[in-house]
């Protein structure tokens, strides 16, 4: 039976991340100034720190990318803003994400200062922007993470995987390597308290703070050469991994079939 943490806990818990977040917007505020190795050494160690703030266990599985690959891009199913916090921790990279995050009062500092890359949804034009922006990250040596669901899920089932942030690993011949990412409370089961749909910022630390552990799961798939394929086998191919990797259906707008895929 899942158990919920004490309420004196969850006090002393609030009052760390707190602390915790102040910290962390010091140190993005010199963050851009260092060489890439130290930026993530600092990225992992925040994030790691944040992790053991809220009880939430870190288990990697697989083989991640080696520091020295050039173009790297991880694709992974979407959650929590969690996933951000989980894949740090884990592997340090850059992020894409919505550009309404940007405005938001102390995350949106945070995810400026550490180089997130914005995108406005609501243009169709600027896709052909972000992924210039994302090819130029990754031959920087930088690597990126995309979550082409678009949107969070449950982590009961996965959404439909867009292609189109993907074209970035096209242009640039990159490795993509598809990341399965998954949450499970005290009793084993699938922790629905750590999904972010349609709740505030608060309300989901209420629901996180309650847990007495969350464990997190990562689990990197074999990396796929981008060259050969295009977008949209790309998506397919990643989305399928992941749903297998995790044991969960994919609600699917309609089927694609390979043959069907057109070359752009």
């Amino acid at each position: 039976m899942q158990k919920n943490t004490p309420l004196l806990l969850r006090f002393i818990r609030l009052i760390r991340l707190l602390f915790h977040v102040v910290s962390g917007l010091l140190q993005s505020a010199v963050y851009p100034y260092f060489p890439l190795p130290i930026q993530r050494k600092l990225m992992q160690r925040w994030a790691s720190g944040l992790l053991s703030v809220l009880e939430i266990k870190l288990q990697c599985h697989g083989k991640l990318p080696a520091a020295e690959i050039p173009c790297v891009l991880l694709v992974a199913n979407h959650v929590s803003w969690l996933d951000v916090c989980v894949l740090m921790a884990a592997c340090p990279t850059r992020f894409v994400a919505k550009a309404e995050i940007s405005r938001w009062p102390i995350l949106g500092r945070l995810s400026r200062n550490v180089g997130t890359l914005f995108i406005e949804r609501a243009k169709r034009a600027d896709t052909l922007r972000i992924n210039q922006q994302i090819s130029e990250v990754m031959e920087r040596g930088e690597r990126v993470t995309v979550f082409p669901e678009g949107t969070t899920t449950d982590g009961t089932h996965l959404n439909h995987f867009h292609a189109s942030l993907l074209q970035s690993a096209v242009i640039t011949d990159a490795l993509l390597y598809p990341v399965a990412i998954g949450y499970r409370n005290s009793a084993g089961e699938i922790c629905q308290e750590a999904a972010y749909i349609e709740s505030s910022l608060v309300l989901s630390l209420q629901k996180i703070l309650s847990q007495t552990r969350i464990d997190a799961e990562l689990t990197f798939n074999l990396s796929v050469s981008c060259g050969t394929k295009n977008r949209r086998e790309l998506a397919r191919l990643s989305e399928q991994m992941i749903a297998d990797t995790l044991s969960l259906p994919i609600a699917h707008k309609k089927v694609e079939k390979f043959s069907d895929l057109p070359g752009e």
